[in-house]
């Protein structure tokens, strides 16, 4: 008998290899471009620093570029001017002394609020968080004046308890917004077998739902220190010259800028090195909290 034709199907390791390819190449072309992105939000911060290792008559002669030239003129004397500076010292703590406890505060608070409007049962739960949820609406400059006014009644204005009161009243809004929803998502099931096992509230508020919400805790911990970290509206106006922080003393100095410019330089990358660093010490909980929920 003669043998039938083979019908076998035809290779397709080709088109699988330009695929392939196609896929690499687009993937190399976002990274580059990441790389590109990156590099640029870096270099003010780069010319920043080479800038403040620069004598003051270079600076004020040609751009910071022109250092990378010539290694042997930089220096960390405009770092020592600055430590010999007790006005910037001072404002250098007492940024820390306004941001540190108005981030924990604001985070200890909308942990345990948004734990209760997400799992506990009381009377104008649901009224309350809308209350709450409408406060996100309401702008930081409208509540300027009447808070000073009623700062100055009590005693607190111009101080740093005054500036951290303010900050954590106008952060727990979002903060209780944001831990509430995120605290929602955990099944119910999970919550329902601690309770039959024993567990109270506080012990399943502490030992289940922080830790399953941390990602979210630390991301709005990196918001709120980056806020009041960076923020100069609210201390310039709630800080007298004793509590004002590192941005208030840098814009003071702005005044004189070329004859302080040894001290603005190094100072600002202080300003700006610090809350940088904070990021990329969170950056994975950051990350996995942006994304929380965005995949099911």
């Amino acid at each position: 008998m003669t043998a039938l034709p083979s019908t076998a199907s035809p290779k397709n390791g080709g088109p699988r290899r330009v695929t392939w390819l196609l896929r690499q190449l687009s993937r190399s072309v976002v990274q580059l471009g990441l790389v590109v992105v990156g590099l640029l939000w870096l270099t003010p911060a780069f010319g920043l620093f080479i800038g403040s290792l620069r004598p003051d008559e270079d600076n004020a002669a040609t751009g910071w570029w022109k250092g990378l030239t010539n290694p042997g003129s930089l220096s960390f004397d405009s770092y020592t001017a600055l430590l010999d500076n007790s006005g910037m010292v001072d404002a250098f703590w007492n940024t820390v002394l306004i941001s540190v406890p108005a981030t924990v505060a604001v985070v200890v608070i909308a942990a345990l609020a948004g734990y209760a409007f997400a799992w506990l049962e009381f009377p104008g739960r649901d009224w309350i968080f809308l209350i709450v949820v409408g406060m996100l609406v309401v702008p930081v400059q409208v509540g300027l004046l009447p808070v000073a006014k009623m700062f100055g009644a009590v005693g607190l204005f111009g101080t740093i308890p005054g500036v951290v009161l303010f900050h954590v009243a106008y952060g727990l809004p979002f903060a209780v917004f944001l831990l509430r929803n995120y605290f929602a998502e955990i099944p119910r099931e999970m919550l329902e077998a601690a309770r039959m096992d024993g567990g109270s509230e506080w012990r399943i508020f502490l030992r289940l739902v922080l830790p399953l919400g941390r990602p979210a805790i630390a991301s709005l911990a990196i918001f709120q220190f980056l806020w009041v970290w960076n923020d100069m509206l609210v201390s310039l106006i709630f800080a007298d010259s004793q509590a004002q922080p590192l941005t208030v003393a840098l814009q003071s100095e702005m005044r004189q800028f070329g004859s302080n410019i040894g001290v603005l330089a190094p100072g600002a990358f202080l300003s700006l090195i610090v809350p940088v660093a904070v990021f990329f010490a969170f950056q994975r909980h950051f990350v996995q909290g942006v994304m929380a929920g965005s995949v099911k």
